[in-house]
């Protein structure tokens, strides 16, 4: 054991092990930047594509409301929690390589493919239970009293049978596809 801390006390080993962690953490943060940049609303619609959605955004009331609070794209898309964030990060990557392609780059395309686009945002928002919903719009805090009927009966049905956001709420931002049979 003496001659490994010999061996690690010698300056080019403790250099190249300050250099490393250096490196690492500057990469970290760096990486850490560049996901807050890509979470940006503006960075999302930068892709000509996205602007169908971001009109149908536009019209909701995740853009704007009477309280003021305003949604970006990643609240509802990204993960806030490690490390289903880089995950969906890396898997968001596809939507780099469809733009490049071509494969959504018409109004018909894009309605060709909404449905499928659609299903794996749902299967996403399904597999977590609408946590990302859920930051904002929680059970606890809902004042029921104040809803319709039918919500108050169907958000008390909800907490019962450990239903969530979207199960029942899918179009709610974003234009539900044609043939979506519901």
């Amino acid at each position: 054991m003496k001659r490994f801390w010999n061996w690690v006390k010698r300056p080019a080993v403790l250099g190249t092990l300050f250099l490393g962690t250096l490196g690492i953490f500057v990469a970290m943060v760096g990486f850490s930047a560049a996901l807050d940049y890509t979470n940006r609303t503006e960075f999302c619609i930068s892709c000509h594509e996205m602007r169908t959605n971001y009109e149908e955004y536009k019209r909701s009331f995740h853009h704007k409301n009477i309280s003021g609070v305003h949604v970006g794209c990643a609240d509802c898309h990204v993960p806030k929690d490690f490390p289903a964030k880089y995950i969906a990060k890396i898997a968001a990557s596809k939507d780099v390589l469809h733009h490049l392609l071509g494969t959504i780059d018409t109004p018909e395309k894009y309605e060709a493919q909404r449905l499928v686009m659609a299903q794996r945002v749902w299967s996403h928002m399904e597999s977590r239970k609408s946590k990302n919903c859920r930051g904002c719009h929680d059970f606890e805090s809902m004042e029921l009293e104040e809803q319709s009927r039918r919500a108050r009966r169907k958000h008390t049905e909800a907490v019962e049978t450990g239903d969530h956001c979207i199960s029942c709420h899918k179009g709610i931002v974003h234009k539900l596809p044609a043939n979506y049979d519901g």
